[in-house]
């Protein structure tokens, strides 16, 4: 007989320890990257209308310093009002 040390096989339980298949980790990238972009994509459209509305504002008060340099507030919040706003 031979002196070759004999080896016996194991399970395919390795397989199940390794990470996750091309296909799973390809799925898990894409809806990483998916909900990354919504929420990005979600963020700058608040930021746009953020900035429209300070903009907006900006302009209605700067009209009312002009007409009624008085009562500039009272003026400001009568014409948001009217646009369809409210006072904060």
């Amino acid at each position: 007989m031979s002196e070759q040390p004999w080896i016996q096989s194991e399970p395919h339980t390795q397989g199940a320890m390794r990470g996750p298949s091309g296909r799973e980790r390809l799925l898990m990238q894409w809806t990483v990257g998916t909900i990354l972009v919504v929420l990005i994509g979600s963020w700058l459209v608040w930021w746009g209308l953020h900035l429209q509305r300070q903009f907006a504002e900006d302009e209605i008060r700067a009209a009312c310093q002009r007409v009624m340099p008085d009562a500039v507030q009272r003026c400001v919040d009568t014409v948001v009002i009217q646009r369809g706003g409210a006072r904060r």
